[in-house]
């Protein structure tokens, strides 16, 4: 088995509050066996941001590596597209619930 062999996500920056520290949520599918439909899911990772590069609704890179914090098991690797202006984490929320389909059917009022 190869050493270097590590996990490589991509996702969106969430959560910048931290020193040297991102909140990436990562979106996926996966089969749901019960009602036999794709069911979208997310995941936070946290993840070293040393230079302070990402920013908030940023898509990056992160990778695994040794544990750096209690939370703390990836790094970020690189910064892949940079959000357009800069957004609150309630509109970043927003995006990630409508890119899963959880979003609220409002069209009945």
């Amino acid at each position: 088995m190869e050493r270097n062999h590590r996990i490589a996500i991509q996702g969106v920056v969430t959560s910048v509050k931290m020193a040297k520290t991102i909140v990436v949520t990562v979106s996926t599918e996966r089969n749901d066996p019960l009602y036999v439909k794709r069911v979208g899911y997310s995941k936070k990772y946290y993840a070293h941001d040393e230079k302070g590069e990402a920013g908030l609704g940023d898509v990056v890179t992160i990778m695994a590596c040794r544990p750096m914090s209690k939370l703390k098991r990836f790094r970020l690797v690189s910064v892949d597209k940079k959000a357009l202006a800069e957004e609150t984490a309630a509109a970043v929320e927003e995006k990630l619930e409508q890119s899963e389909g959880v979003t609220e059917q409002k069209e009945a009022e």
